[in-house]
């Protein structure tokens, strides 16, 4: 069941990160959209994990385990955007060659 859960998350993160590029595929960096919300997601976690220390010392063990598992779920969502890999975008149409150019301004297969 866990992996089916991974599969369905990594398809919805794809799915929406192609829809978004779709939408506006010049002015938009995937790779900056998925550092900023794993910078976001690791904060979430860490609240959590904060919250179910403070619940722990309270002596709320079922409070505390809520936290503790919502953490580990956003540990697990953390592990899946990071996995998935951020096409680059196309190259420059002066540069077909994707910028591998020897000093001499040539290609390196020519």
């Amino acid at each position: 069941m866990t992996q089916l859960h991974d599969l369905r998350l990594r398809l919805l993160v794809q799915q929406e990160s192609e829809r978004i590029a779709d939408a506006t595929p010049d002015d938009l960096d995937l790779s900056v959209i998925q550092a900023r919300c794993l910078c976001w997601l690791a904060l979430l976690a860490e609240a959590h994990e904060d919250q179910a220390s403070d619940a722990e010392r309270r002596g709320d063990v079922e409070q505390a385990m809520g936290w503790f598992a919502d953490s580990m779920r956003l540990r697990d969502v953390i592990q899946v955007v990071s996995s998935i890999e951020i096409p680059l975008p196309p190259a420059a149409d002066g540069d077909e060659d994707g910028g591998l150019d020897d000093a001499s301004g040539h290609g390196l297969d020519a």
